[in-house]
C-alpha cells in the first residue's frame, strides 16, 4: 500500500491510498514459473544408456525409436503394457504423461540404420519396433537462446532505472528508463521554505549582499523600470560549515519564491549526456516557476576548470555538463526572474567562463565567524539545551576561535551528551570546555596505560617548552591551557587562543614558528636527545617557512617573488615556474629560517631555564594548567611594542 498526497482547491492535503501492484505481479510470475517448471519436470523423458536400450529391445518392450541424426540422440517409446516394469526409473514412480519415456545419447560413429536393422532382425515380427531417423532444426530454440540474455539485460536495466528515478522530488518515478535525463533537483514550493535571515546567525556582510537579490525578487519593477539588471547568479564562497546552504534557503524564505536545490554531483552520471540533459530540464522547470531560486551546492563537482589537454586530464561528461550550464545561464532572459545561487569552498579551481559577467557576476564570501558572530551562533544552538548557571556565553565564544557554525553546533551537542553521561541536571561550563577539547584533540585516553614515567616526563617538558616560548614572544598566540592528558594521537596538547588577525608580518610568523619549535628544543635541553613527538610541530613550521620564501617574498636572496597560483591552472603544468637553481636556493633559505628559529628558541629556553623547569614540574603534578598558572611563574604575557592587538567591539 502507498499514500499519495494531493491537495483540494483550498490547498489542504488529501491522502489517498493506492495499491502497489508490484507484489501482485511477482506472485503471478512465481505461480506461472512453478507451473511451467512442474510441467517441464514431469514431461521430461529419463536418460538411459544404449546398452539398456538394447536390453529393452530384445525383451520386446520398445514400440518406437526416433533418432535425431544431427543431435546423436535417440528417443524411446515403450509399449504401454510393458511400461510398469520401469517405474523405478521415473521420479516419484510416475512415468511422463506423453511419449517418449526414455532417451539415450550415442557417439558420432554410431550408425543408426545398421544398428536398428540388426536388432529388429533378432526379434519376432510382433516384437519389432518402428524406427524413425531425422535431422531436427532448432531455429526457434536457437532464436530463444539468442534473445534470452539481451531480454534479461533489458528487464534488469528497466528495473534498475526504476529504482534510480524514484528519488525524492525526481520526476522519473515510473519504470521508463528514459527519465534518466530528468532533473533530480528537490523543489520546495512557494511559502514552504520557513528559513529566514532571523535563523541565520552572524554572516553580516554576506546577508547584506544577498538582500539585493531578495529585494529584486519581491519588487522586480523597482529595478527594471530604471533599466537596471539584477545579477543572474551569485557564488557563495567559504570554508565548509559556514552556512552557505542555510543562507541560500534564507534568501528563498525571505523572498517567498520556489526554491530548487541540487548538488553538483547529481548532474554527473555514468551515461553520456545525462548531465547536460538534467541541466536543461532543471532550467526548464525553473523558467516555468519564475520568479524562483536555483541553488547548486558544491558546484565545483561540475564547474572545475576545463583542461587544455583534453585527452590527459579531462572528463568529457563533466565538461559537457559544464558547457550546458554555461549555455543555460546565458540563455534565459535577463529579467526572467530566475536567480542562480551556487556554493563552493574551492572557487580557485572553477572555470573562468563560469565566473565572467553575465553568469556568476558576484562572489559572496561567507567567512568563518568572528567573536560577536560566534556569540549569536551559540545562542541559536542553545535554544533547546538546558544550560547551567555557570555558563558564560562570551567566554565560550572567545574559547572557540576559528570554529565554523557547524563546529559550534557540534560543540553544543557534544556538551549535552557529556552532561548526560555525567548525570548532570543541566549542561555546565566544564561540559562545554570538555566538548571543545574532545573535538580539537580527540577522545581522552588513560595516560598510565600508554606512557612510562620517563615518557610522561618528556611529554610534560615538551608542552612546557611550547607554553614558555609562546608566553614570552609578543606575536605568539596567547596560551590558554596546557595538558599532558593524551587525546587522540597526541600525548599532550597546548591550547592557544589565536588572535583573529587578517594580516601577519614576518615577525609574527617567526614567533609562531619559534613556539612550534619550543617542544623540540625543550626535549634537547632536558634529555639532549629529541624524540618523534615533534613531528606535527615540524610539519607546520616547515609549511610556514616555505610559504614565507615561495609565496610571501620574505626571503632576501630569493627576492620579492611569489610563485603562488591563485587560479589553480598551474596544476595542469608538469613544469615548475622556476628553475632548478631557484629551487635549490629556496631550500637553502628555508633551511636557514629553520636554523634561525631553532637558535632563537634555544636561547629563550636556556635564558629562562628555571621557569621552564618549574612549568614542567607543575604539569607533572597537575596534568592540566591554565594561563593563570603560567602567569604566576612567568609574569604577564609579553605584548607587542605597538598596540596593534585585536580589540573587541563592545
Amino acid at each position: 500500500m502507498a499514500e499519495d498526497n494531493m491537495k483540494d482547491p483550498k490547498g489542504r492535503k488529501i491522502r489517498t491510498v493506492t495499491f502497489n501492484f508490484s507484489w501482485f505481479y511477482l506472485i503471478i510470475l512465481l505461480g506461472i514459473g512453478y507451473l511451467l517448471f512442474n510441467h517441464t519436470v514431469s514431461s521430461q523423458p529419463v536418460k538411459i544408456e544404449w546398452t539398456e536400450v538394447q536390453d529393452m529391445i530384445r525383451q520386446g518392450d520398445v514400440a518406437e525409436i526416433t533418432f535425431v541424426r544431427n543431435d546423436f540422440k535417440g528417443e524411446v517409446k515403450a509399449r504401454p503394457e510393458r511400461l510398469a516394469k520401469y517405474t523405478d526409473k521415473f521420479q516419484g514412480g510416475v512415468p511422463p504423461r506423453r511419449a517418449p519415456q526414455f532417451y539415450f545419447l550415442v557417439s558420432t560413429k554410431f550408425d543408426p540404420e545398421q544398428s536398428f536393422a540388426a536388432l529388429n532382425a533378432e526379434l519376432l515380427p510382433v516384437e519389432q519396433f518402428k524406427v524413425i531417423i531425422k535431422n531436427e532444426e532448432h531455429i526457434w530454440m536457437d532464436l530463444l537462446q539468442m534473445l534470452l540474455l539481451p531480454g534479461l539485460l533489458i528487464i534488469l536495466w528497466i528495473f534498475m532505472f526504476r529504482g534510480m528515478n524514484r528519488g525524492p522530488g525526481g520526476p522519473g518515478g515510473g519504470i521508463n528508463p528514459f527519465n534518466t535525463g530528468k532533473s533530480t533537483a528537490r523543489e520546495t514550493e512557494k511559502g514552504e521554505v520557513k528559513v529566514t535571515f532571523k535563523d541565520v546567525a552572524g554572516l553580516y556582510g554576506a546577508k547584506e549582499e544577498v538582500m539585493e537579490i531578495v529585494d529584486f525578487l519581491k519588487n522586480p519593477a523597482k529595478y527594471t523600470a530604471l533599466g537596471g539588471k539584477i545579477p543572474k547568479g551569485a557564488l557563495l564562497v567559504g570554508p565548509p560549515g559556514t552556512g552557505k546552504t542555510l543562507l541560500a534557503k534564507a534568501v528563498a524564505g525571505e523572498a517567498n519564491v520556489p526554491f530548487f536545490s541540487i548538488s553538483g554531483s547529481d548532474f554527473v552520471e555514468m551515461f553520456v549526456g545525462v548531465g547536460a540533459s538534467r541541466v536543461r530540464d532543471l532550467f526548464r522547470q525553473a523558467k516555468e516557476k519564475a520568479p524562483c531560486i536555483v541553488f547548486i551546492d558544491e558546484i565545483d563537482a561540475v564547474g572545475r576548470a576545463r583542461a587544455k589537454n583534453g585527452g590527459f586530464t579531462s572528463n568529457d561528461e563533466r565538461e559537457n555538463t559544464l558547457n550546458q550550464l554555461l549555455t543555460e545561464m546565458d540563455g534565459f532572459g535577463t529579467n526572467s526572474g530566475v536567480i542562480v545561487l551556487a556554493a563552493t569552498n574551492r572557487s580557485d579551481i572553477l572555470d573562468q567562463a563560469l565566473m565572467r559577467a553575465g553568469r556568476f557576476d558576484r562572489q559572496i564570501h561567507v567567512e568563518l565567524p568572528e567573536l560577536k558572530e560566534r556569540e549569536e551562533i551559540f545562542q541559536v544552538h542553545l535554544r533547546d539545551i538546558k544550560v547551567g548557571g555557570d555558563f558564560n556565553l562570551r567566554f565560550m565564544a572567545k574559547h572557540t576561535p576559528g570554529f565554523s557554525g557547524a563546529d559550534i553546533a557540534n560543540v553544543c551537542n557534544e556538551a549535552a551528551l557529556t552532561a548526560a553521561r555525567r548525570n548532570h541536571e543541566a549542561v555546565m561550563q566544564q561540559d562545554f570546555l570538555d566538548a571543545v577539547d574532545r573535538i580539537i584533540g580527540g577522545l581522552e585516553r588513560k595516560a598510565n596505560t600508554i606512557l612510562t614515567p620517563a615518557q610522561r616526563r618528556t611529554t610534560a617538558y615538551h608542552e612546557a617548552g611550547h607554553a614558555l616560548v609562546g608566553w614570552l614572544l609578543p606575536y605568539a598566540d596567547p596560551v590558554f591551557k596546557v595538558s599532558i592528558i593524551p587525546r587522540g594521537n597526541a600525548l599532550g596538547l597546548t591550547w592557544n587562543l589565536p588572535e583573529e588577525r587578517k594580516n601577519l608580518t614576518r615577525s609574527a610568523m617567526m614567533d609562531k614558528m619559534c613556539m612550534l619549535m619550543g617542544g623540540r628544543v625543550a626535549e634537547e635541553v632536558l634529555n639532549g636527545d629529541p624524540s618523534v613527538g615533534a613531528l606535527n610541530d615540524l610539519e607546520r613550521m616547515t609549511h610556514i617557512a616555505y610559504g614565507m620564501v615561495q609565496y610571501y617574498g620574505m626571503s632576501s636572496k630569493v627576492g620579492p617573488l611569489s610563485f603562488y597560483d591563485s587560479t589553480g591552472s598551474g596544476g595542469y603544468n608538469l613544469v615548475k615556474p622556476y628553475s632548478e637553481k631557484t629551487a635549490e636556493l629556496m631550500d637553502q633559505e628555508v633551511k636557514a629560517i629553520a636554523e634561525e628559529v631553532h637558535k632563537r628558541t634555544l636561547k629563550i629556553i636556556e635564558d629562562n631555564k628555571d621557569a621552564f623547569m618549574k612549568l614542567g614540574a607543575l604539569l607533572l603534578e597537575k596534568e592540566v594548567i591554565f594561563a593563570e598558572d603560567i602567569e604566576n611563574i612567568l609574569g604577564p604575557k609579553v605584548q607587542p611594542a605597538e598596540d596593534d592587538q585585536f580589540k573587541e567591539h563592545e
